[in-house]
């Protein structure tokens, strides 16, 4: 059995989060800023290379003023 990387859940969470930036019209250095984290990290979010927790995405959430449901399927 091989090893999913991405699943249809994450790659979906990853549209919604790019998505809720552009809407909030903030560019990934300022998200970078507000997180306490680097605008590589922010970058790595938003292509899938690296997941986050509920408590990150509560984060996101939150500076993107979107209800958390907005990024889960």
């Amino acid at each position: 059995m091989s090893k999913v990387i991405y699943s249809k859940d994450h790659k979906y969470i990853v549209e919604q989060l790019k998505k809720a930036r552009q809407e909030a019209g903030l560019e990934q250095e300022q998200v970078a800023k507000m997180l306490k984290k680097t605008q590589s990290y922010l970058s790595k979010v938003e292509s899938g290379q690296r997941r986050i927790d509920v408590v990150q995405l509560k984060e996101f959430a939150k500076i993107y003023k979107k209800d958390i449901k907005f990024f889960i399927k």
